[in-house]
């Protein structure tokens, strides 16, 4: 059973739960519109809960009680909402976003086994109807964005603090530099052909706009010849996701070149580092098989 967010309207009381707050607190941290949609309404399902649980009373969360009423939210998740695995562990993440905006720490409820599956990454077949809707837009910053993430793997936040000195489109070396990646860990990205050009065209289209208007270090400008934000990347993102018929996100690029680089049977310790990734883990599960693979193995039965 699958999960439907919805962002309900009315307020939620509790001593130490103002919504509105957490609302404005998730507006300033780095993640995309998405992320910050998805947190608030799952957010607002665990306080519903809450509140139910209470039954009335207003029991403020604190360090002490914080893990038994997420405990409680997990067994409420698992056996009433009869959540998936993946979905269940979201609401959790939610859970630990809103202990962070009340200063405590995370609950640390144990999550749910997930299924041995590669992380979702776009087929060969979607890769394909992406790519001719990227060399459709007429826009040369949209062009650059999907190609960046496409062929380099840069999550949201590291492609909104690139920089003008960070990425390098002439010379011997073609690279993108990430100096605060995730753990605030340095790496540099090589850069293909196909970025290199798409990189160009934008920088030809801001001389263009923005020459003499602005002083903004960063790469990716909005409109106003602002830093592109998170929120305004997700957005390019997914317009170009529509475009192709396909539901996108910057970590579904990320996912699907790890997923390429490791089945072409690339060293992993080569992905891991082109990754940001401190251990191979994490990139090792690029290698599990797909949903779509166990399915075409048990069809595979009736030929």
């Amino acid at each position: 059973m699958g999960e439907i967010l919805v962002i309900t309207k009315q307020p939620i009381k509790s001593k130490n739960s103002d919504v509105k707050s957490y609302a404005d607190w998730l507006a300033k941290q780095p993640l995309s519109i998405h992320a910050r949609r998805a947190y608030s309404a799952r957010v607002q399902v665990f306080l519903r809960f809450r509140q139910k649980q209470l039954d009335g009373d207003d029991e403020a969360i604190t360090q002490e009680n914080r893990v038994r009423i997420a405990t409680a939210f997990k067994k409420h998740l698992k056996h009433t909402r009869k959540l998936k695995p993946s979905s269940l562990n979201a609401y959790l993440a939610a859970v630990d976003n809103f202990y962070g905006f009340l200063n405590l720490g995370p609950a640390k409820v144990t999550r749910e086994d997930l299924p041995h599956e590669a992380p979702r990454a776009l087929s060969k077949q979607e890769q394909k109807k992406l790519l001719r809707a990227i060399e459709r837009t007429r826009r040369a910053k949209d062009r650059a964005i999907l190609t960046l993430l496409l062929y380099t793997g840069m999550r949201i936040g590291e492609l909104s603090s690139l920089e003008n000195d960070d990425v390098y489109i002439t010379g011997r070396k073609q690279r993108v530099i990430i100096r605060s990646g995730k753990g605030d860990k340095y790496r540099e990205v090589p850069l293909n052909s196909k970025v290199c050009e798409a990189l160009q065209g934008w920088l030809d289209e801001r001389q263009e706009k923005f020459t003499g208007r602005v002083k903004s270090k960063s790469f990716f400008l909005n409109a106003q010849g602002k830093k592109l934000l998170p929120g305004g990347i997700d957005l390019i993102v997914r317009k170009l996701g529509n475009d192709s018929g396909i539901s996108l996100s910057a970590h579904i690029l990320r996912h699907t070149l790890l997923t390429n680089l490791v089945r072409a049977k690339n060293d992993l310790i080569l992905v891991a580092d082109i990754a940001g990734h401190k251990g191979l883990n994490t990139i090792r599960r690029y290698a599990l098989p797909s949903a779509g693979d166990k399915a075409v193995a048990l069809e595979s039965l009736l030929e």
